[in-house]
């Protein structure tokens, strides 16, 4: 690995030796591990994944900061989205965030809807990693008044009963374990992680499955052309059935996805040849997903066509998809800052306030390269401020 990566204190290292021997010890049992597999396992194995562990993963002490993580605006302005489909809906609605994060975007959420008037009946937070679930659970009973507190429920797995309400998702599907393919003399290879010679991983390719030749093949007829020989990227064919698992309960309301990533015919660019896959490490983003398993967080680009098309084959429609900024604007963010702006008098909040707002809006930071869909079903009517609707773009996807 390049040297500007920082260097892993001992116990880091223990700790990733000990995600690493398990590796090993799968891969000489069972062979060569597909990728999403192996990116699976760094990410959520019980213990010892990334999300799964005890170390800090969001803010400075972290390694990447998420919008709620920045302050409160991101959250407020996403409630003033939802908050008309709350209402519509009435005292049975319920609010459902999957993966939690460290909590900050539930304390704000929870505060916005409190002070507009539509507090949910139940706001549940799906969290598979019991570290954070914890980590949440201490700061919103610290920081929440008790009526609000006593909203919050903390669940296993998606609804089983049908429910009424809102799905929203920040950073989530980035972090589904995705599948590496690429194409030689026109046929699909899946990316697995092996070991060499010495012990060490490594990644290969294999002939791929029925699944994920299909998916391929998909894409391939969508974007009316064939991938060049040698072209590699990610893929998730397993999407329409992770959305159907968690929201195929919700019969009316609407979902919120805001992750970063492109339209199908963008996201797959000839010159993005070696597809979206990054790695985050203490603020630091390189391309090596080998490297101190369980101490990176994996990431790859969402194609939002193909979240899209998951959308509809659980009976949902695309209500509206823009870019972060778009979106902020649309919902109200310069309101939102003007009433924080005249709740502090100290220069240095100033400042960080707009600091806050300029890594929520800039192109070059979240502004272009995160993106928000939104998709609704079993309403009469889509309660969507307007101006969200005039700024759609989904014709794009």
């Amino acid at each position: 690995m390049p040297s500007r990566l920082p260097e892993p204190n001992s116990d880091e290292l223990a700790h990733s030796d000990q995600l690493l021997q398990w590796l090993r010890g799968m891969i000489t049992a069972h062979g060569p591990m597909p990728f999403s597999q192996y990116m699976e396992r760094c990410l959520y194995a019980p213990g010892l994944g990334y999300y799964s562990a005890g170390r800090t993963k969001f803010g400075a002490a972290g390694d990447f900061v998420t919008a709620p993580e920045l302050g409160d605006l991101f959250a407020r302005c996403v409630i003033n989205a939802v908050q008309p489909t709350l209402a519509l809906l009435g005292d049975d609605a319920d609010f459902l965030e999957l993966g939690g994060g460290s909590g900050a975007f539930a304390e704000s959420a929870l505060m916005a809807l409190n002070a507009g008037g539509t507090m949910p009946r139940c706001y549940l937070i799906l969290e598979p990693s019991a570290d954070l679930r914890e980590r949440q659970q201490n700061r919103l009973r610290t920081n929440l008044p008790a009526a609000l507190h006593s909203r919050v429920q903390w669940i296993d797995s998606p609804p089983e009963q049908d429910w009424r309400g809102v799905l929203f998702a920040n950073e989530v599907i980035d972090a589904l374990p995705a599948t590496r393919f690429t194409v030689r003399a026109g046929e699909v290879y899946e990316e697995h992680v092996t070991l060499d010679g010495d012990g060490r991983l490594q990644r290969v390719d294999r002939p791929a499955d029925a699944l994920v030749i299909g998916a391929v093949r998909h894409v391939e007829r969508d974007l009316g052309c064939a991938f060049a020989d040698g072209y590699r990227s990610e893929i998730l064919p397993q999407l329409p059935y992770w959305i159907q698992a968690v929201a195929g309960s919700l019969v009316a309301g609407i979902m919120l996805f805001v992750d970063y990533g492109y339209v199908r015919r963008e996201f797959y660019l000839p010159e993005r040849d070696d597809g979206t896959l990054m790695a985050h490490y203490r603020h630091h983003a390189h391309n090596d997903p080998l490297h101190l398993p369980g101490l990176n967080d994996l990431t790859a680009s969402v194609d939002f066509t193909a979240l899209a098309e998951a959308g509809n084959s659980a009976g949902f429609g695309v209500a509206a998809y823009l870019p972060q900024a778009q979106f902020l604007i649309a919902v109200g963010l310069q309101d939102v800052f003007a009433s924080a702006q005249s709740q502090i008098a100290d220069e240095h909040e100033t400042y960080r306030l707009a600091q806050q707002v300029k890594r929520l809006m800039l192109p070059d930071q979240m502004g272009e390269r995160f993106q928000a869909m939104l998709l609704a079903r079993g309403l009469d009517v889509l309660p969507l401020p307007a101006d969200i609707l005039a700024a759609d773009q989904g014709a794009r996807l």
